[in-house]
């Protein structure tokens, strides 16, 4: 059974700390958690605490993105539903995770060189210099001007890039695989509260999803033409995906069993790293790849390999 947890840098995520700075939250978030979705009154009903109390702490959550709520037609009116959004909550900070060693072998690919894509509506690509082709036409991912591509957005469905295998070439056996890329949710216009399943896998393999917590657009990227409007999206969370001996992790933090003896790189000339949001995602919120020209890190997708030598 897949799940579902969000990785907080105490630097980027103060509200999500917030909001777990109560007893009353954890009793909720554990209760959400061991039986499931519930309204308002229910919890308060379970917790034999006040309606108020509850329906206070539950904006406090909802507004940290730990929980989401839905309105539902009742018997007198309407009623508030709470969902849990996370099994595990880390803090993490990210200098301590260990940088590859000197001895790698580093690829960036542009983000307009997919070699495959299967897309949905809404979606679209643009270069730092205007839109490519047209805006939620899947068939735009075909155009020839996609080499210039800084920024892609869609709803469901993947982009499949092919890297050269130079580990296999320099005959070096790997030790370590690591993607680097920027990464947010996609929503018409943006939200910071709008969870998304992300996931990558290699030579067909998944090696683990990743839940972006929303549409970064309270300010500009760094990097984001002045010419894309302030309400589209302006950057993502750079994230690292690093499959090792024993297992697949995000940032650190070990989300898979996938190890490189799944993989078998040893046996393939190329390395295929498709970037999906699943149909069947929990929560399918679609994705902004940020390459060169947007977002906050001026960068392509990075393969990294680490070898013995």
């Amino acid at each position: 059974m897949s799940r579902n947890f969000l990785v907080v840098d105490p630097e980027e995520g103060i509200e999500v700390l917030k909001g777990l700075a109560s007893t009353i939250r954890i009793r909720i978030l554990k209760l959400l958690h061991v039986e499931g979705s519930m309204n308002g009154n229910d919890i308060a009903e379970k917790l034999g605490l006040p309606q108020s109390t509850i329906s206070t702490n539950i904006q406090v959550l909802e507004a940290a993105g730990l929980i989401r709520t839905e309105t539902q037609k009742a018997r007198k009116g309407n009623q508030k539903i709470c969902h849990s959004m996370f099994d595990e909550v880390l803090v993490m900070f990210k200098e301590d995770i260990s940088p590859l060693k000197s001895n790698s072998i580093e690829v960036a690919m542009p983000l307009g060189l997919y070699t495959s894509c299967e897309v949905s509506a809404p979606c679209g690509l643009c270069s730092s210099e205007g839109i490519i082709g047209l805006l939620d036409v899947p068939d735009t991912f075909l155009d020839p001007d996609r080499m210039k591509t800084g920024l892609i957005w869609f709803t469901r469905g993947y982009v499949e890039y092919q890297f050269p295998n130079n580990a296999k070439l320099s005959q070096n056996k790997i030790e370590a695989m690591e993607f680097s890329m920027e990464l947010s949710s996609e929503v018409p216009g943006t939200s910071a509260d709008w969870p998304s399943d992300i996931t990558l896998s290699v030579n067909g393999t998944e090696i683990g999803t990743w839940t972006s917590p929303g549409d970064f657009g309270d300010k500009r990227g760094v990097y984001t033409p002045d010419w894309w409007k302030l309400k589209g999206s302006q950057y993502g969370k750079l994230k690292s995906w690093r499959v090792m001996p024993d297992g697949t992790y995000v940032d650190g933090v070990k989300i898979s069993p996938v190890s490189l003896v799944d993989l078998d790189l040893a046996n393939h000339h190329s390395i295929r790293l498709r970037i999906a949001v699943k149909p069947d995602a929990k929560h399918p919120g679609g994705i902004n790849i940020f390459g060169r020209g947007f977002g906050n890190y001026d960068q392509d997708i990075i393969l990294r390999l680490q070898t013995e030598r």
